[in-house]
């Protein structure tokens, strides 16, 4: 079942969540590094990928939506499509928390749990990684229906152009 959001003849959703799982991965990372080194730039920087991550989560969501409505109902590609959105918004919602619980001090975490729910986050995030591909890559959703070794490049003559979005 092919996308129906595309920009160049590629789903956008997969384009776009390589940004906030990376930076929402690597805030978890640097806030263990501040717990360990009491490094404020560690704290500070993690602050700034949290931000980020979630913008970016926001956005990826949007297109994955869109692509899962597209998905017939009643299939279990619809089922592990929804326990990986409402998954991921969890996940977000982790990182809400843990961004807001370190707001009035991005330099310093005021007690652990700011660290404790990007753990939580990322901890959960492999697992909604994991029915996104088991939705690609066992399920076929997003991939376009005349993929083949030997396909044509997204760009050929008569492949989708551009931005679309079908209905």
């Amino acid at each position: 079942m092919e996308s129906h959001v595309k920009l160049l003849g590629h789903p956008i959703h997969p384009m776009l969540i390589v940004f906030p799982l990376g930076l929402l991965a690597t805030a978890t990372i640097f806030d263990v590094a501040y717990l360990v080194t009491g490094n404020a730039d560690l704290s500070t920087f993690s602050f700034w990928a949290l931000v980020a991550g979630i913008v970016g989560g926001l956005l990826a969501a949007i297109f994955g939506f869109l692509d899962w409505l597209a998905i017939p109902s009643g299939t279990r590609a619809k089922r592990i499509g929804m326990m990986h959105g409402l998954g991921n918004l969890v996940v977000t919602g982790l990182f809400v928390l843990s961004l807001a619980s370190r707001w009035s001090s991005p330099a310093y975490l005021p007690n652990n749990l700011p660290a404790i729910l990007s753990i939580l986050g990322a901890g959960l995030a492999f697992f909604t990684a994991w029915l996104g591909g088991e939705l690609i890559y066992r399920l076929r959703v997003a991939v376009d229906d005349g993929a083949n070794l030997d396909a044509e490049n997204s760009l050929a003559p008569g492949q989708n152009r551009g931005a679309q979005v079908r209905g």
